[in-house]
């Protein structure tokens, strides 16, 4: 009975820790790195290895997405990132990528701008964007 339980816990545990999918528009052939996504969501590169523009979208705050891309990939927490934002923007150095409501807006602008990269939970991948790395 406590190892069937054991293995309940284990199984809901891993499922609730979603893979996060980032993704781009089809059309982009660019690698992209863990330092690329770094220097992408933190403002302090514009463009994909190719030198093409792009144009790097946030999920909302409060999303779970969102807090395990921020640990996972930019090492921060949310009130880490939202104060560096903060100074960035009182200073005029810096403006945050633009937030969307869920993975579903995301998808959407990805699969609409070839300059878009965003990221998403892995289960909300589909045909219309393609995974270019997963944490």
């Amino acid at each position: 009975m406590i190892q069937k339980i054991a293995l309940l816990v284990f199984v809901l545990s891993f499922g609730v820790q979603a893979d996060i999918a980032v993704i781009v528009n089809p059309a982009n052939a660019n690698v992209v790195s863990a330092d690329d996504l770094n220097r992408l969501f933190l403002g302090r590169a514009s463009s994909f290895a190719d030198g093409s523009k792009a144009t790097p979208l946030n999920l909302s705050e409060g999303q779970v997405a969102r807090d395990e891309f921020d640990s996972k990939v930019l090492n921060r927490s949310s009130a880490q990132l939202k104060a560096y934002w903060s100074k960035l923007v009182f200073t005029g150095k810096g403006t945050p990528p633009k937030e969307m409501a869920d993975d579903a807006a995301v998808k959407a602008a990805v699969a609409a701008d070839p300059n878009a990269i965003g990221y998403i939970s892995s289960g909300s991948v589909d045909g219309t964007v393609k995974v270019v790395t997963t944490f």
